[in-house]
């Protein structure tokens, strides 16, 4: 359960001590730029990038907070939940009218405003103006954060010091503390990187509740200093919380609205041992039909010093061990995303990538593995694409590209329709080499083209016929999906024991003919079983397409008889 709790308070005036970590002379105002955003924002993107120049230009007096908010931030199924219960009251307060919007410490900027006079929220356009404005003006209170998270509990400790060099206008301030998640991937319309979009400083909790804690005496000296206790959960709406990945930012407002100042500091860890290297996670690779891929690897630094180089291991199907040394700085408990070298394999229906590290204090998290699949094969080189939009057909585009990222199809953004339906665009006929092609296809608003208009779809063909999985239309911001045309690709049948294969030789889609329904197993020639199914009498279709070139046995098993064939896939 989360939990906040109050364990120390100190109250001091006229206090110039200088064992405390706030600075005591005058400052000028520090920025807090919170910006409203969502991951079905297409324009969101922009202002992450125009709030990350602005702190990068100023990278010790502008602190982000970014909050998921609204209905672009509303997740669809399978997609991460960034909210969190404090977005829609702060949002609430400052009068936006679209986004991404932005406030500067809460603050009106008359001929900057987004809505009506006297509201905070900004175009993403008048965040930096409003920033220098603010970083200019002098204030009457300084703030000082620091934070210790012990790794093993979880706990985080964050002490705040706040002090005034001169007196505020209202007798209660309000001290606020945000914890935010750092460089958590996922879904991002207009991010253009599918479901590998970085979100940066992003609100996860508010330690002082909504609208923070009571400071109560704000005269010029007087100094202020509480600690707060806060076990930081395994996850936050399911999407795992990485301590190693925590910021903090505090700052002080007049009301709930204008923010006066603030303040911002990375954790420090205890807990960890002393030398701890991880295998965190190994990038999902999707379908393949190319006989070299490079797998990436995030490794995290668990250990409580610098990690700064890695010998990396790495295999594919218990092929020949690789080595790649990877170099750079990762502090206690970040992370890295590794890209390996290409490495050259044998294709197999399932394939595996096993990657292991040195050992260390703690082996157990060592090595990791994945697995992915051969993608389908069509023998056929005439491809046809199918494409039926939702009445949003300006939203809609895709591409199909070779194995060398060249791409040869292209098609959209589309006319939009004037109500809801089903609206077929022409068929895009082509003829292609053999090779290994990507079919990606996007919705730049981020719900695909189903579901709500009209239920569109796309569809692969090749001769005519689909090509398995070669489908979709419920696919959020987009999807990429891998097939390969290999006009050598045959299957035949031998020793069939009365037993009719046609047509043969066929693409990988063989029908068979059986006189009752029975029970059909798939095995190499060492016996190892690749797959079972039930076939009914009569004619019935088995898709071989997923095997690579080599000799199988099909088992039959029915009620009264027993077969068992060889086929020959090249």
């Amino acid at each position: 359960m989360k939990k906040t709790l109050l364990t120390a308070v100190l109250l001091t005036f006229g206090y110039t001590n200088s064992q405390t970590f706030v600075n005591t002379n005058p400052e000028n105002k520090k920025v807090i730029l919170e910006e409203f955003t969502g991951i079905h924002c297409v324009y969101c993107p922009q202002g992450h990038a125009i709030a990350n120049s602005i702190k990068n230009a100023n990278p010790n007096n502008v602190f982000l907070i970014n909050v998921h908010v609204g209905g672009y931030a509303e997740p669809t199924s399978g997609e991460p939940d960034f909210r969190t219960s404090f977005g829609t009251a702060i949002a609430g307060q400052t009068g936006l009218v679209g986004y991404p919007a932005g406030t500067v410490n809460r603050t009106a900027f008359p001929g900057l405003n987004q809505g009506a006079l006297g509201t905070t929220a900004m175009n993403r356009g008048n965040w930096s103006n409003a920033s220098n404005q603010t970083l200019a003006q002098s204030s009457y209170v300084n703030v000082g954060v620091q934070g210790v998270i012990d790794a093993q509990t979880r706990q985080l400790t964050v002490t705040v010091e706040v002090y005034y060099t001169g007196n505020s206008p209202i007798s209660t301030n309000k001290l606020n503390i945000a914890l935010l998640q750092n460089n958590t991937l996922g879904p991002q319309t207009g991010g253009n990187m599918g479901n590998n979009y970085n979100h940066q400083h992003r609100l996860v909790h508010l330690l002082t509740g909504q609208w923070g804690t009571d400071i109560t005496t704000t005269t010029n000296g007087s100094f202020y200093t509480q600690t707060f206790n806060y076990t930081i959960p395994a996850a936050y709406n399911n999407i795992p919380a990485e301590i190693g990945e925590m910021e903090l930012v505090a700052f002080v407002t007049e009301t709930q609205q204008k923010i006066i100042s603030g303040n911002g500091a990375k954790p420090t860890y205890t807990g960890l041992a002393n030398n701890d290297a991880k295998v965190k996670s190994i990038e999902t690779i999707g379908e393949q039909c190319t006989n070299s891929i490079g797998p990436k690897v995030t490794i995290q630094n668990n250990g409580q010093t610098p990690l700064t180089s890695l010998s990396i291991d790495y295999a594919i199907n218990s092929g020949a061990t690789q080595n790649y040394v990877w170099t750079g700085n990762l502090a206690p408990l970040t992370s890295a995303i590794v890209q390996l070298p290409a490495v050259s394999y044998t294709l197999l229906p399932t394939n595996t990538v096993t990657i292991t590290i040195p050992n260390d204090d703690n082996v157990s998290n060592n090595s990791g593995a994945i697995n992915f699949n051969k993608a389908v094969e069509t023998q056929f080189t005439n491809i046809t694409v199918k494409i039926s939009t939702d009445q949003y057909g300006s939203e809609t585009t895709w591409n199909l590209k070779n194995s060398a990222g060249t791409t040869v199809a292209q098609g959209g953004p589309y006319t939009d329709a004037g109500a809801a339906g089903v609206f077929p665009k022409p068929d895009v006929n082509l003829t292609l080499a053999n090779d290994c092609y990507t079919f990606s296809i996007i919705d730049s608003y981020g719900d695909g083209m189903c579901c709500s208009y009209g239920n569109g779809s796309y569809q692969v063909l090749a001769n005519g016929v689909l090509i398995p999985g070669m489908t979709g239309g419920n696919f959020g911001s987009g999807e990429s999906k891998k097939y390969g045309v290999n006009t050598n690709l045959s299957v035949s049948a031998f020793d069939a024991n009365s037993i009719k294969f046609y047509p043969n030789p066929t693409n990988g889609m063989i029908t068979i003919s059986l006189p009752e329904m029975a029970k059909v197993s798939i095995t190499d020639l060492s016996g190892k079983l690749i797959s079972t199914s039930t076939l009914e009498a009569g004619d019935s279709t088995l898709n071989l397409s997923d095997l690579s070139s080599g000799i199988y046995l099909i088992n039959f098993i029915g009620d009264n008889f027993a077969k068992t064939d060889k086929i020959i896939l090249k």
